[in-house]
């Protein structure tokens, strides 16, 4: 079957569940399907709308199909020498390129080089009305009207299903390196501030289990020599090469408890002080993503996190336990309206990934 008859297919499938107000749950990869509530709405597949429909590593822009694996871009960029700087996670070989820009993941390198939506040009959806759309472009200076595109990043497939993807790709630096020294939360967390004030080629940084890691990333030139600056202040270099991607992939030990503990994602202010919740944690962009094991009661997180700017995700949970406290930290008033607007707007029969991303749609 040709990309255009699958195209057509997804298209026909969306049109006549929209007719009869059936729901439908977008499935790629399956990677991430423990993110947001499950149901158990009819599946429209679209992992076999894949593959890679242009690539120009001069202009730094990739448009793949949205179900694409994540490997079969990166092998792509890497024959290139370039990367996806937000570095997603992939959860599994099966990850594919429109749930990753679907659920905006990013890596250890957001804070420095940008999210999702930084890199995200433009794509191709079909709508609740089984409307064929097209946002943005394939440059950066395409910007004409509202950012769409930006808007798909994120949504969790609630708005409409992703068809096509445009992103901005960046050169992979020539070497990394990673510093690391010991000491306790409040220092790494004040050292990890200073460094963004230094102008170093710091490319991520993190706490993990008493331990402050660094990585520097550029050329041999450039990486070593601000090695050397910053030994005294963050340590010696360490071996430890394949931390971030274990860091990103959650296949630290830290992310595989030996019980069924719920696992938070809380993202706060990057000075926040440690917060006065038991259980055991891990810090990533420079202190801004927090990972948090815990039985400690949902409101009180996220109470907490309110507290001090932030909010929190149940990253991993029971399904029971999901039901009941909400995936995603509850909106206020507000943004739950605007979010309602662009949902019937995009979706007005409601017929995609219900309650995925909130109980209320």
């Amino acid at each position: 079957m040709t990309d255009k008859d699958i195209s057509a297919e997804l298209q026909t499938q969306v049109e006549q569940a929209a007719a009869t107000q059936t729901p439908l749950t977008i499935q790629g990869g399956g990677s991430k399907s423990f993110l947001g509530v499950r149901n158990n709405a009819i599946a429209l597949d679209v992992k076999q709308h894949s593959g890679v429909i242009s690539y120009e590593p001069t202009e730094l822009v990739i448009t793949a199909r949205a179900g694409t694996t994540l490997e079969e871009i990166n092998s792509t960029l890497l024959s290139q020498g370039q990367t996806l700087a937000f570095e997603p996670p992939g959860f599994g070989a099966e990850a594919t390129i429109g749930g990753t820009i679907a659920c905006a993941l990013a890596g250890p390198a957001k804070p420095y080089l940008g999210g999702t939506r930084d890199y995200i040009l433009g794509c191709r959806i079909l709508n609740g009305r089984a409307q064929n759309l097209k946002f943005g472009g394939e440059v950066m200076k395409n910007v004409a009207g509202y950012d769409a595109s930006r808007l798909m990043t994120g949504a969790m497939g609630t708005l409409g299903v992703l068809l096509d993807v445009s992103i901005k790709v960046l050169p992979r630096a020539e070497r990394d390196i990673t510093l690391a020294a010991s000491m306790d939360v409040e220092s790494a967390i004040d050292k990890m501030q200073a460094l963004a004030g230094l102008g170093q080629p710091v490319t991520a940084a993190a706490f993990i289990d008493g331990t402050l890691f660094t990585r520097l990333s550029g050329t041999e030139t450039t990486t070593n020599a601000a090695a050397h600056n910053l030994k005294s202040m963050v340590g010696e270099k360490t071996d430890n090469s394949t931390l971030w991607q274990q860091l990103r992939e959650h296949s630290l030990p830290f992310f595989q408890p030996q019980n069924s503990q719920p696992l938070w994602r809380v993202s706060v202010p990057a000075l926040t002080r440690p917060l006065d919740i038991e259980g055991e944690w891990v810090y990533d962009w420079a202190g801004m993503q927090r990972w948090l094991i815990s039985d400690a009661p949902a409101a009180l997180i996220r109470s907490t996190c309110e507290a001090v700017g932030g909010h929190a995700t149940l990253y991993r949970g029971t399904e029971e336990m999901q039901r009941q406290a909400g995936v995603f930290h509850p909106l206020p008033a507000p943004l739950l309206s605007l979010h309602k607007k662009l949902k019937d707007e995009f979706d007005p029969k409601g017929i995609f990934n219900q309650q995925r991303l909130f109980p209320e749609f």
